[in-house]
């Protein structure tokens, strides 16, 4: 009789036991991982250099980002950053790399590195910060439901491209040839030429692509501008421009070539102006959608945002060396003027 009672209990308490952990069983694992202590695990994947500027505009801001929504490096979230230290072809090794670190969250900073991110997995959530139309990069079906493994926010694309020409424009009214300098490895530029006939037909100006894959392009690029009598310049964003950003700066001095850029960082004297979307605000906002994935939302399911704000840097040493004239109009609507 006390064997079968003792039987008895030891079932209702295993019975108790299993009942108990039925809550944590229900929730996506990730946050059971988390209930139950363990670290969640993120990467970030970025293409150049971690030097100051990108310290300031990219990592710092995606750590505040965590750390507001309760995120403690060392306690409760591990985080891996690697930087291809501006070398595009080490992308695919350091995601490779970071994948083998069992990540619950992969986050690829610009398009080169989603790129890579896209060809490393199909299964890791991935948050893609500042690239363009996730659409046209063939990262989502839809914005609203991107359907895959990756979301994030697009920082615009053409639309800022288009702003970039038109500040040229504005900038040098007689311009009759507009270049535009942009490296193939940075990712395909799909659409790009359709886009350029509808900047033509609006502006009334011929616009022409110059491709520089490295430093040892830019003489050549530069040199077939002059012979084409290109008047106004958009540099594109990506890491050989900015890891190479004084040196093409210098050119737009030496060719007094007046030069709109995509961030705030890659002016260093010679470049005119930047319009690009606020890195340190989509950064931040980056840590939200890590956020929701560690909760358990999938990518799949989760819509591709994009950044709200951009920022007009115009550098008022640049316009006086190049013999530019910027109006008070556009100088007061400026977010940042360097004096």
């Amino acid at each position: 009789m006390i064997s079968r009672s003792l039987d008895a209990g030891g079932r209702l308490k295993r019975r108790t036991a299993c009942a108990a952990l039925l809550p944590l069983l229900t929730l996506p694992w990730r946050s059971l991982a988390q209930v139950l202590g363990r670290q969640a695990r993120v990467g970030l994947l970025i293409e150049p250099a971690l030097d100051t500027g990108m310290q300031r505009a990219v990592v710092e801001p995606f750590r505040q980002g965590l750390r507001q929504l309760g995120y403690i490096e060392g306690q409760n979230i591990v985080l891996q950053v690697r930087s291809a230290d501006g070398k595009f072809e080490r992308l695919p090794e350091l995601a490779n790399e970071l994948l083998r670190l069992e990540l619950d969250v992969l986050v690829a900073a610009f398009p080169a590195a989603t790129y890579a991110a896209k060809n490393a997995t199909r299964t890791l959530p991935v948050v893609a910060a500042s690239i363009e139309n996730p659409i046209v990069m063939g990262l989502a079906v839809t914005m609203a439901r991107p359907g895959g493994n990756i979301t994030g926010i697009s920082a615009y694309g053409q639309e800022v491209v288009a702003k970039r020409v038109q500040l040229v424009h504005e900038f040098v009214p007689t311009v009759r040839r507009i270049g535009i300098l942009a490296n193939p490895n940075a990712g395909p530029f799909t659409g790009l030429d359709r886009e350029i006939a509808k900047w033509e037909r609006t502006l009334g100006v011929q616009i022409s692509v110059y491709e520089a894959r490295g430093p040892d392009d830019f003489e050549g690029a530069f040199a077939a501008m002059a012979r084409e009598q290109v008047g106004g310049l958009v540099v594109f964003a990506d890491s050989n421009t900015y890891t190479h950003r004084v040196r093409l700066n210098e050119l737009c001095l030496q060719r007094r070539m007046p030069s709109v850029w995509g961030g705030r960082d890659f002016l260093t004297g010679g470049g005119l102006a930047s319009y690009q979307s606020d890195f340190p605000a989509m950064f931040r906002r980056a840590a939200s959608l890590v956020d929701k994935i560690l909760k358990g939302d999938k990518p799949a399911e989760m819509p591709f945002e994009q950044a709200t704000k951009l920022e007009l840097v115009i550098d008022k040493r640049a316009a006086k060396a190049l013999g530019i004239t910027v109006s008070k109009a556009r100088l007061m609507s400026a977010d940042v003027v360097l004096e």
